[in-house]
């Protein structure tokens, strides 16, 4: 699919959230279909650890201490956090929520930006951290 007609830098952070969301999710239904779960209410049990907003929000953290951002990304990593939805989800607090979409957006903006490379390494890391924590 093409994204050459979508200026990432001029888009604001839920609409860039609103695309992270989605490339998120379809890499961890990926990733959960290649570990071979295959029934619908295991994937979606597994799938909670990897893209609810509490563990995009502590994954945000965890490669932040790290110093993994580059200074862009940083940047897209504040415009997401506050970046005022109006709504917040009933099962998480609003600094967690921020944070969650401040990692949605941050792929988003990578993946419409054509940075497939870094957002595959960002999206790789997480999945990583969460297998480890996990035991796969």
């Amino acid at each position: 699919m093409s994204t050459n007609n979508v200026d990432a830098k001029q888009l604001n952070s839920l609409a860039l959230a609103y695309m992270g969301d989605a490339v998120y999710e379809t890499y961890i239904r990926h990733h959960l279909l290649k570990l071979g779960k295959i029934r619908p209410n295991q994937l979606h049990r597994t799938a909670t650890s990897y893209v609810s907003a509490k563990a995009q929000a502590r994954l945000l953290h965890k490669l932040a201490e790290a110093g993994f951002f580059t200074e862009e990304e940083e940047a897209v990593i504040r415009r997401g956090r506050n970046a005022k939805s109006g709504s917040v989800p009933r099962n998480t607090d609003v600094q967690t929520y921020r944070y969650s979409t401040a990692f949605e957006a941050l792929i988003g903006f990578l993946y419409l930006s054509g940075a497939t490379d870094r957002m595959e390494q960002v999206i790789g890391d997480c999945i990583g951290i969460v297998d480890e924590e996990r035991g796969e």
